[in-house]
């Protein structure tokens, strides 16, 4: 019993494609790509880019006072919550994700180095 529970748990893990460890500490090197934009952390304001305080959990295009782009303001009501699927889904190809133009023109294409940064911001309440 407790040999098919973990395997069903592997199974689930996979599935939902968060099978790999997320490192956070690895994350926040990534996020220094991120920086020019984005800032993080008590007290971050908006850049070019939302602050990414508090991302995973926070309603999409929520940030009060920043200017999204129409697209993504569309894209965001189906969005709902950002999560760790969806953030990564994003990081991947904003434009591709988000169905339009899009401030964000930066793809952070490597699956990994998203995990690490999405585990990084989910640090920063």
């Amino acid at each position: 019993m407790l040999r098919a529970l973990a395997m069903a748990t592997v199974v689930l893990a996979a599935s939902t494609g968060w099978a790999m460890a997320q490192d956070a500490a690895a994350g926040e090197k990534v996020f220094v790509k991120c920086k020019t934009c984005h800032e993080v952390g008590a007290g971050a304001k908006a850049k070019i880019g939302p602050p990414l305080t508090g991302i995973v959990g926070r309603q999409a295009a929520s940030f009060e006072g920043f200017a999204y782009s129409e697209s993504f303001k569309k894209k965001a009501a189906e969005i709902g919550t950002w999560d760790e699927a969806k953030l990564s889904e994003w990081l991947a190809d904003p434009a591709k994700y988000a169905g339009g133009t899009v401030k964000m023109v930066f793809k952070l294409p490597n699956e990994a180095e998203r995990k690490n940064v999405i585990a990084y911001l989910a640090t920063k309440k």
